[in-house]
């Protein structure tokens, strides 16, 4: 991984093996980041997505592997009261299978690069946006102070 700030906005480079949301989460720490919205593309080889099941309040989960478009990749960091940081990411891939062409997106919880990755990494401007606890879906939402 590689990074840059340029004006108020740092742009990542993740390379090879780099897995793009803990090195995303890793610039926040590292910078002093509390919170953010961030975008991106790349080619990758392997892919977590989730998605929620309201009525069973569980997330179902994909695995992907092998040559994966990563199309969009659109997200937000946040830190709760205790200073840890969370991310909120949804990520759409494109594939070939079996001869076939093939999209799958939702919740990314996590992607390993293949070849690049890059990322916008925008912080939030004079103030912060924290994460309150949804205890509805056991995840976390936005919470404005």
């Amino acid at each position: 991984m590689d990074y840059r700030k340029i004006g108020e906005t740092y742009y990542i480079r993740l390379d090879r093996d780099d897995e793009v949301i803990g090195n995303i989460l890793e610039v926040c720490r590292r910078e002093s980041i509390p919170s953010a919205v961030f975008s991106g593309i790349g080619g990758c080889k392997s892919a977590e997505l989730q998605v929620f099941i309201p009525e069973t309040g569980e997330f179902e989960t994909e695995q992907l592997e092998g040559m994966l478009e990563l199309v969009t990749l659109n997200g937000n960091v946040v830190r709760d009261d205790a200073g840890q940081l969370f991310h909120h990411t949804h990520a759409l891939f494109t594939f070939k299978k079996d001869g076939q062409h093939g999209m799958a997106g939702g919740h990314l919880k996590s992607t390993t690069v293949l070849y690049t990755a890059e990322i916008e990494l925008r912080p939030t401007v004079g103030g912060a946006i924290g994460r309150k606890y949804d205890p509805e879906t056991g995840t976390g939402f936005w919470n404005f102070k």
